[in-house]
């Protein structure tokens, strides 16, 4: 059987600060059977500009992107953030809504998956061979990923997949950590107490690392985390997935 050809999207936050989060993603799927690709031309799914409302500067970036992950010859889109992938699902399907790209649009659409959908719903893995994590982790519902892409229950699954890893589950994980993009800048005050709600809550049951789908959930709550001298730490599910090899 072909192995599946995957080209993969790495969100521009995760290019420049966390890259071993990508590299992670990449080993993860080779070790699984998957040809990995990464288009270079690749740059952002425009969700900044978007969130901002900047609709004419946006159209420009998704089209772009649309250029850069049209190829007919993937079978998949994946990506390593739940909010990238929400982006791409919906407010993409209202820029290009009214454009002549939309049939093109939908085509790559239905390949974009976020990284941990992508495993359980498409690959359907039951096991991650060698994943070793020694620890109690606790799970942070992103927002993108639950509400956006319906996310829930595939990354508690993979932690499940993980030997010797303790899964503690948080009081309101479903709640927001606070970041949302501008909001955080927009709104710093509301956004700390969110992040300081959710490292506390975190912290109740004795985790040593707050794991998620999104690194800028993770980024935000990171900040908090160092400011205060907090002793818990953060973790990429894919991280998480590769860790022992």
């Amino acid at each position: 059987m072909a192995k599946p050809v995957v080209d993969i999207f790495i969100p521009c936050f995760i290019d420049q600060l966390f890259p071993d989060t990508a590299w992670s993603m990449v080993k993860l799927l080779e070790a699984l059977g998957c040809t990995v690709r990464y288009n270079t031309n690749q740059t952002c799914c425009g969700q900044p500009a978007y969130n901002a409302g900047f609709q004419k500067e946006c159209k420009q970036v998704a089209d772009k992107f649309l250029d850069d992950f049209s190829s007919e010859d993937s079978d998949y889109i994946v990506a390593p953030s739940a909010s990238c992938v929400g982006m791409i699902r919906n407010a993409y399907a209202d820029i290009f809504v009214t454009s002549s790209n939309f049939t093109r649009y939908r085509t790559m659409e239905r390949k974009v998956f976020e990284l941990t959908e992508f495993l359980t719903d498409v690959l359907n893995i039951t096991e991650v061979p060698g994943a070793k994590l020694p620890a109690k982790v606790t799970y942070h519902d992103a927002c993108s990923a639950l509400r956006e892409c319906g996310i829930k229950e595939g990354p508690r699954r993979l932690l499940g997949m993980v030997e010797g890893l303790t899964l503690a589950e948080m009081r309101e994980t479903e709640t927001c950590c606070g970041f949302g993009g501008t909001f955080a800048v927009k709104f710093d005050a509301i956004s700390v107490a969110m992040a300081e709600q959710k490292v506390e809550n975190a912290l109740a049951t004795g985790a040593e690392y707050i794991v998620s789908t999104d690194t800028s959930c993770l980024m935000h709550l990171q900040a908090y985390i160092q400011h205060n001298n907090k002793p818990i730490k953060v973790m990429h599910i894919a991280d998480v997935l590769t860790q022992g090899w």
